[in-house]
């Protein structure tokens, strides 16, 4: 019987508070492919969270360890959210409640003791050294306050503080402090960073799970649409820039337009994409911090749903080209 050639790709996880656990469903799906190794991932906020659990499951047990700690990690934010705010199931008044304080006061002022229920749970479950053993290249995005540049967290780097940095809303928790630097979530800036996939030598073959709606029909006329409009937009226009980059970049490749001097430095990235936005485009942005148990759960269904759809009519196109995503249509042409 001939050996089942491997399949190598990189993944690129968006962030989106609760609904990383979509996210979540799909690694679930990904780990029970045999032929399939994920080599590097580039992850920001929730996306960073759920990478570093890939990454110290693979370590300790292989796909089933991945699974295994990927359900541990949201069991303990559901847990967390259960018995503090704000990543408890929030209800769409107290939701509104919360927002509105906010906007008067800083975490600085409402949590003067910083206590960050999310803290507890990165350090019980994750171990970073089985991370940082793990082989996979990693790359965790945050926002460095003061310069206003995306840090991206590399090899060495991987810790509790730079996955909490990523995963820091200025809204809700004070910046996250590393070697003097103070950092916010990840993705003002890189939501997630994709730069760091062309440049380390890791698979050209990008797998996108994204989590926030690209486009929306309608136009937002209430408060709290407007709002949810805004969040959207806000936390895609650094990926949108990424993959326009990369069309722009292909375009000169497929044109011949590059000298050879300089197409060395660079490389076609074939593109896939999970569009996670899509699918829970009718959620409101409230959703994004309630953590209850059977909200995670139902997300996650959704995501090994889609990976599941994506593994049967487009993982083919792994090694070969771009499979369900038109950069130059969606992105250079638009």
């Amino acid at each position: 019987m001939a050996k089942q050639k491997r399949r190598t790709i990189s993944l690129a996880l968006q962030g989106g508070g609760a609904h990383g656990a979509y996210t979540w469903g799909v690694l679930d799906r990904l780990a029970e492919e045999e032929d399939l190794d994920i080599a590097a991932i580039s992850a920001t906020s929730a996306g960073a969270i759920n990478a570093v659990a890939w990454a110290a499951g693979m370590t300790a047990d292989g796909p089933a360890g991945a699974k295994a700690k990927l359900e541990a990690v949201w069991r303990g934010v559901s847990n967390s959210g259960a018995r503090t705010s704000p990543y408890g199931a929030l209800s769409a008044i107290a939701f509104a409640y919360a927002s509105a304080l906010q906007s008067v006061a800083s975490p600085y002022d409402l949590n003067p003791f910083n206590f960050n229920p999310l803290r507890q749970t990165v350090e019980s479950e994750i171990d970073f050294e089985a991370v940082h053993a793990s082989g996979i290249l990693l790359f965790l995005s945050a926002t460095n306050v003061e310069t206003g540049r995306v840090r991206v967290f590399g090899k060495g780097e991987i810790s509790a503080d730079s996955v909490l940095a990523s995963a820091c809303l200025p809204q809700t928790f004070q910046a996250v402090e590393i070697d003097g630097q103070a950092y916010w979530d990840g993705g003002y800036l890189g939501n997630p960073s994709l730069f760091p996939l062309i440049y380390s030598g890791a698979p050209r073959d990008v797998l996108l799970v994204m989590l926030n709606p690209i486009a929306r029909p309608g136009i937002p006329k209430r408060a709290g649409e407007i709002q949810e409009r805004v969040n959207e937009i806000s936390f895609n226009a650094s990926l949108i820039g990424e993959l326009r980059a990369i069309a722009f970049v292909q375009h000169l490749i497929d044109g011949g337009m590059l000298k050879e001097a300089v197409l060395k430095k660079y490389r076609r990235l074939n593109i896939h994409a999970i569009r996670g936005g899509q699918d829970l485009i009718e959620l409101s942005l409230a959703t994004k911090f309630d953590t209850s148990w059977n909200f995670l759960t139902g997300l996650r269904d959704q995501g090994r749903a889609a990976a599941d759809a994506w593994l049967r009519d487009d993982s083919h196109h792994i090694g070969k080209k771009t499979s369900n995503i038109d950069l130059r249509t969606e992105f250079l042409d638009s």
